[in-house]
Protein backbone atom coordinates (compact mmCIF):
# COMPACT_ATOMS: atom_id res chain seq x y z
CA UNK A 1 0.00 0.00 0.00
CA UNK A 2 1.26 3.71 -0.24
CA UNK A 3 2.23 6.05 2.34
CA UNK A 4 0.87 10.05 2.12
CA UNK A 5 3.34 12.41 3.48
CA UNK A 6 2.89 16.03 4.91
CA UNK A 7 5.24 17.91 6.10
CA UNK A 8 8.30 20.50 4.98
CA UNK A 9 10.16 20.39 2.11
CA UNK A 10 13.29 22.74 2.74
CA UNK A 11 16.64 23.91 2.07
CA UNK A 12 19.16 23.12 4.84
CA UNK A 13 22.27 24.68 5.73
CA UNK A 14 23.93 22.54 8.27
CA UNK A 15 26.96 23.07 10.18
CA UNK A 16 28.91 20.39 12.08
CA UNK A 17 32.33 18.98 13.52
CA UNK A 18 32.93 17.35 9.96
CA UNK A 19 32.03 20.04 7.98
CA UNK A 20 29.32 22.96 6.75
CA UNK A 21 26.95 21.93 3.52
CA UNK A 22 25.05 25.50 2.10
CA UNK A 23 21.11 24.59 0.75
CA UNK A 24 20.57 20.92 0.91
CA UNK A 25 17.24 18.83 0.13
CA UNK A 26 15.79 18.79 3.67
CA UNK A 27 12.87 19.10 5.99
CA UNK A 28 11.07 16.43 7.71
CA UNK A 29 8.92 15.62 4.52
CA UNK A 30 11.61 15.20 2.26
CA UNK A 31 13.75 12.82 4.69
CA UNK A 32 10.69 10.73 5.60
CA UNK A 33 9.74 10.10 2.24
CA UNK A 34 12.53 9.37 0.98
CA UNK A 35 12.98 7.04 3.88
CA UNK A 36 9.19 5.49 3.18
CA UNK A 37 10.14 5.00 -0.19
CA UNK A 38 12.68 1.93 0.54
CA UNK A 39 9.51 0.15 1.02
CA UNK A 40 6.60 1.62 -0.64
CA UNK A 41 4.82 4.05 -2.86
CA UNK A 42 4.89 7.23 -1.29
CA UNK A 43 2.56 10.48 -2.21
CA UNK A 44 4.26 13.60 -1.24
CA UNK A 45 2.59 16.36 0.24
CA UNK A 46 4.24 19.62 0.34
CA UNK A 47 5.17 23.54 -0.30
CA UNK A 48 8.70 25.10 -1.75
CA UNK A 49 8.93 28.12 -3.61
CA UNK A 50 10.45 28.73 -7.14
CA UNK A 51 14.10 28.49 -6.21
CA UNK A 52 13.93 25.13 -5.04
CA UNK A 53 16.19 23.47 -7.11
CA UNK A 54 14.90 20.93 -9.98
CA UNK A 55 17.76 18.40 -8.96
CA UNK A 56 15.91 17.95 -5.93
CA UNK A 57 12.59 17.38 -7.57
CA UNK A 58 14.03 14.93 -10.38
CA UNK A 59 15.92 13.31 -6.98
CA UNK A 60 12.52 12.57 -5.37
CA UNK A 61 10.64 11.39 -8.88
CA UNK A 62 14.00 8.80 -8.79
CA UNK A 63 12.60 7.33 -5.93
CA UNK A 64 9.16 6.83 -7.18
CA UNK A 65 7.72 9.90 -4.93
CA UNK A 66 4.49 11.31 -6.32
CA UNK A 67 4.88 15.25 -6.75
CA UNK A 68 1.22 15.88 -7.60
CA UNK A 69 1.05 17.24 -3.87
CA UNK A 70 4.12 19.19 -3.93
CA UNK A 71 2.95 22.90 -4.73
CA UNK A 72 5.12 25.24 -6.14
CA UNK A 73 4.74 28.79 -5.49
CA UNK A 74 5.87 31.56 -7.92
CA UNK A 75 8.01 34.05 -6.41
CA UNK A 76 7.78 32.23 -3.38
CA UNK A 77 11.18 32.02 -1.09
CA UNK A 78 11.50 27.90 -0.19
CA UNK A 79 11.83 27.06 3.71
CA UNK A 80 15.24 27.53 5.08
CA UNK A 81 16.93 26.19 8.06
CA UNK A 82 20.45 27.36 9.28
CA UNK A 83 21.93 25.28 12.11
CA UNK A 84 24.91 24.27 13.78
CA UNK A 85 25.73 21.31 15.86
CA UNK A 86 28.59 21.00 18.73
CA UNK A 87 30.95 18.55 19.29
CA UNK A 88 28.37 16.11 21.15
CA UNK A 89 25.71 16.31 18.10
CA UNK A 90 23.23 15.75 20.78
CA UNK A 91 23.42 19.88 21.28
CA UNK A 92 22.68 21.85 18.34
CA UNK A 93 21.62 25.77 18.06
CA UNK A 94 19.32 27.20 15.68
CA UNK A 95 21.48 30.18 13.22
CA UNK A 96 18.79 31.12 11.21
CA UNK A 97 15.03 30.23 9.91
CA UNK A 98 13.30 31.70 6.77
CA UNK A 99 9.86 30.43 6.95
CA UNK A 100 8.80 31.79 3.58
CA UNK A 101 6.38 30.02 1.67
CA UNK A 102 5.41 27.62 4.13
CA UNK A 103 4.34 30.26 6.85
CA UNK A 104 0.59 30.46 5.15
CA UNK A 105 0.66 27.23 3.64
CA UNK A 106 -2.58 25.29 4.03
CA UNK A 107 -2.47 22.42 2.11
CA UNK A 108 -4.78 20.90 -0.46
CA UNK A 109 -4.81 16.93 -1.16
CA UNK A 110 -5.06 15.98 -4.53
CA UNK A 111 -8.42 14.18 -5.01
CA UNK A 112 -6.73 10.31 -4.85
CA UNK A 113 -4.60 11.29 -1.90
CA UNK A 114 -7.61 11.96 0.17
CA UNK A 115 -8.00 7.97 0.40
CA UNK A 116 -4.19 6.87 1.28
CA UNK A 117 -4.50 3.76 3.84
CA UNK A 118 -1.25 4.73 5.68
CA UNK A 119 -0.58 8.82 6.54
CA UNK A 120 2.48 10.51 8.27
CA UNK A 121 2.18 13.95 9.76
CA UNK A 122 5.56 14.34 9.52
CA UNK A 123 7.27 17.55 11.84
CA UNK A 124 4.92 20.80 10.47
CA UNK A 125 2.34 23.32 12.46
CA UNK A 126 -0.21 21.06 14.50
CA UNK A 127 -2.97 23.35 12.81
CA UNK A 128 -1.71 22.07 8.81
CA UNK A 129 -1.79 18.48 10.52
CA UNK A 130 -5.56 19.10 11.57
CA UNK A 131 -5.92 20.51 7.75
CA UNK A 132 -4.44 17.06 6.63
CA UNK A 133 -6.84 15.21 8.61
CA UNK A 134 -10.04 17.03 7.51
CA UNK A 135 -9.39 16.15 3.91
CA UNK A 136 -8.73 12.34 4.53
CA UNK A 137 -11.51 9.70 4.06
CA UNK A 138 -11.21 6.75 7.02
CA UNK A 139 -7.22 5.91 6.98
CA UNK A 140 -6.57 2.69 8.40
CA UNK A 141 -3.14 3.96 10.15
CA UNK A 142 -2.54 7.94 11.15
CA UNK A 143 1.50 9.01 12.51
CA UNK A 144 1.72 12.18 13.87
CA UNK A 145 5.31 13.53 14.89
CA UNK A 146 5.70 16.65 16.57
CA UNK A 147 8.46 18.74 18.18
CA UNK A 148 9.15 21.25 21.34
CA UNK A 149 8.13 24.39 19.39
CA UNK A 150 4.65 23.01 18.71
CA UNK A 151 4.38 22.37 22.19
CA UNK A 152 5.38 26.09 23.24
CA UNK A 153 3.14 27.91 21.11
CA UNK A 154 0.82 25.63 19.72
CA UNK A 155 -0.09 23.28 22.23
CA UNK A 156 -4.16 23.48 22.19
CA UNK A 157 -3.79 22.60 18.90
CA UNK A 158 -1.70 19.91 19.25
CA UNK A 159 -3.65 18.16 22.03
CA UNK A 160 -6.89 18.27 20.00
CA UNK A 161 -4.81 16.47 17.19
CA UNK A 162 -3.86 14.01 19.40
CA UNK A 163 -7.27 12.78 19.33
CA UNK A 164 -7.38 12.38 15.80
CA UNK A 165 -4.10 9.71 15.27
CA UNK A 166 -3.53 6.57 15.97
CA UNK A 167 0.83 6.99 16.57
CA UNK A 168 2.52 10.07 18.37
CA UNK A 169 5.92 9.91 18.12
CA UNK A 170 8.16 12.70 20.24
CA UNK A 171 11.45 12.53 21.86
CA UNK A 172 12.16 12.07 25.37
CA UNK A 173 12.08 15.61 26.61
CA UNK A 174 8.63 16.77 24.47
CA UNK A 175 7.31 13.63 26.53
CA UNK A 176 8.18 14.90 29.58
CA UNK A 177 7.35 18.55 28.78
CA UNK A 178 4.00 17.43 27.19
CA UNK A 179 3.20 15.57 30.56
CA UNK A 180 5.24 17.51 33.45
CA UNK A 181 6.74 14.16 34.12
CA UNK A 182 10.37 13.42 34.07
CA UNK A 183 9.97 9.37 34.30
CA UNK A 184 9.48 8.31 30.56
CA UNK A 185 7.25 5.34 31.36
CA UNK A 186 4.72 6.73 33.26
CA UNK A 187 4.72 9.72 30.97
CA UNK A 188 3.65 7.36 28.38
CA UNK A 189 0.35 6.55 29.89
CA UNK A 190 -0.38 9.62 30.62
CA UNK A 191 -0.04 10.29 26.89
CA UNK A 192 -2.29 7.41 25.80
CA UNK A 193 -5.35 9.42 27.77
CA UNK A 194 -4.65 12.01 25.49
CA UNK A 195 -5.89 10.29 22.76
CA UNK A 196 -3.32 8.42 21.04
CA UNK A 197 -3.50 4.28 21.22
CA UNK A 198 0.37 4.10 19.90
CA UNK A 199 3.02 6.26 21.02
CA UNK A 200 6.72 6.30 20.42
CA UNK A 201 9.48 7.83 22.20
CA UNK A 202 12.80 8.80 20.26
CA UNK A 203 15.58 8.58 22.39
CA UNK A 204 18.29 9.55 19.55
CA UNK A 205 21.20 7.18 19.96
CA UNK A 206 19.82 5.01 22.64
CA UNK A 207 17.15 4.06 20.45
CA UNK A 208 13.05 4.04 20.79
CA UNK A 209 10.51 3.31 23.13
CA UNK A 210 6.67 1.83 21.84
CA UNK A 211 3.71 1.91 24.16
CA UNK A 212 0.76 0.33 22.74
CA UNK A 213 -2.35 -2.17 23.92
CA UNK A 214 0.49 -5.10 23.81
CA UNK A 215 2.67 -3.03 26.51
CA UNK A 216 6.07 -2.04 25.82
CA UNK A 217 8.79 -2.83 23.42
CA UNK A 218 12.31 -1.13 22.99
CA UNK A 219 14.07 -0.83 19.65
CA UNK A 220 17.73 -0.44 19.87
CA UNK A 221 19.47 2.33 17.41
CA UNK A 222 22.16 0.72 15.11
CA UNK A 223 25.35 1.86 16.37
CA UNK A 224 27.55 4.08 14.67
CA UNK A 225 31.61 4.37 14.66
CA UNK A 226 31.19 7.73 13.24
CA UNK A 227 28.30 10.60 12.86
CA UNK A 228 28.56 13.12 9.82
CA UNK A 229 25.48 14.91 10.52
CA UNK A 230 22.23 13.62 12.39
CA UNK A 231 19.45 16.14 10.85
CA UNK A 232 16.74 14.48 9.57
CA UNK A 233 17.10 11.16 11.39
CA UNK A 234 13.87 10.96 13.40
CA UNK A 235 11.93 12.23 10.13
CA UNK A 236 13.62 9.37 8.38
CA UNK A 237 13.29 6.88 11.21
CA UNK A 238 9.22 7.55 11.61
CA UNK A 239 9.45 7.65 7.42
CA UNK A 240 10.99 4.25 7.09
CA UNK A 241 8.90 2.75 10.24
CA UNK A 242 5.66 3.53 8.41
CA UNK A 243 6.81 2.39 4.69
CA UNK A 244 7.64 -0.95 6.53
CA UNK A 245 4.51 -1.33 7.63
CA UNK A 246 2.52 -0.23 4.28
CA UNK A 247 4.27 -3.12 2.65
CA UNK A 248 3.36 -5.88 4.67
CA UNK A 249 0.19 -7.30 3.04
CA UNK A 250 -1.51 -9.23 5.84
CA UNK A 251 -2.02 -8.79 9.43
CA UNK A 252 -3.00 -5.61 11.78
CA UNK A 253 -0.59 -2.63 11.68
CA UNK A 254 -0.06 -3.00 15.94
CA UNK A 255 1.50 -6.26 14.29
CA UNK A 256 3.81 -4.23 12.16
CA UNK A 257 5.05 -1.77 14.54
CA UNK A 258 7.75 -3.58 16.03
CA UNK A 259 9.75 -4.41 12.71
CA UNK A 260 8.93 -1.19 11.58
CA UNK A 261 10.71 0.37 14.56
CA UNK A 262 13.63 -1.40 13.73
CA UNK A 263 13.63 -0.89 9.37
CA UNK A 264 12.93 2.66 11.15
CA UNK A 265 16.45 2.81 12.75
CA UNK A 266 18.51 1.23 10.21
CA UNK A 267 16.97 4.01 7.46
CA UNK A 268 18.44 6.61 10.54
CA UNK A 269 21.78 5.37 10.56
CA UNK A 270 22.02 5.61 7.21
CA UNK A 271 20.94 9.68 7.38
CA UNK A 272 23.61 10.03 10.20
CA UNK A 273 26.40 8.79 7.89
CA UNK A 274 26.71 11.82 5.51
CA UNK A 275 25.05 15.14 5.09
CA UNK A 276 21.68 15.72 4.83
CA UNK A 277 20.04 12.40 2.34
CA UNK A 278 23.85 12.26 0.97
CA UNK A 279 24.50 9.12 2.66
CA UNK A 280 20.61 8.12 2.81
CA UNK A 281 19.83 7.84 -1.03
CA UNK A 282 23.05 5.99 -1.57
CA UNK A 283 21.70 3.09 0.82
CA UNK A 284 19.59 -0.14 -1.36
CA UNK A 285 17.26 -2.35 0.52
CA UNK A 286 20.50 -5.14 0.88
CA UNK A 287 21.83 -2.50 2.89
CA UNK A 288 19.07 -2.28 4.88
CA UNK A 289 18.39 -5.95 5.30
CA UNK A 290 21.54 -6.37 6.51
CA UNK A 291 21.68 -3.99 9.02
CA UNK A 292 18.70 -5.51 10.87
CA UNK A 293 20.03 -8.63 10.57
CA UNK A 294 22.89 -7.42 12.66
CA UNK A 295 20.55 -5.48 14.83
CA UNK A 296 18.40 -8.48 15.38
CA UNK A 297 21.40 -10.51 16.48
CA UNK A 298 22.99 -7.50 18.72
CA UNK A 299 19.42 -7.69 20.46
CA UNK A 300 18.55 -11.19 21.04
CA UNK A 301 19.55 -12.91 24.31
Amino acid sequence: MSVLVVGTTALDSISTPKGSNPRLLGGSASHAAVAASFFSPVHLVGVVGDDFPTRYLDLFSSRGIHLAGLERVKGGQTFHWHGEYEVNMNNRRTLNTVLGVIEHWSPKLPGAYETAPYVLLANIAPGIQHAVVDQLTRPKFVIADTMDLWLNVALKDLLRLLKRVDCLVLNDGEARQLTQDDNVVSALHRIHRLGPKYVIIKKGEHGSLLSGPDGLFVAPAYPLKKVVDPTGAGDSFVGGLLGYMAAQKSGSPASHLRRGMIHGAVVASFCCEGFGLKRTIQATRADITRRVRELEKLARF
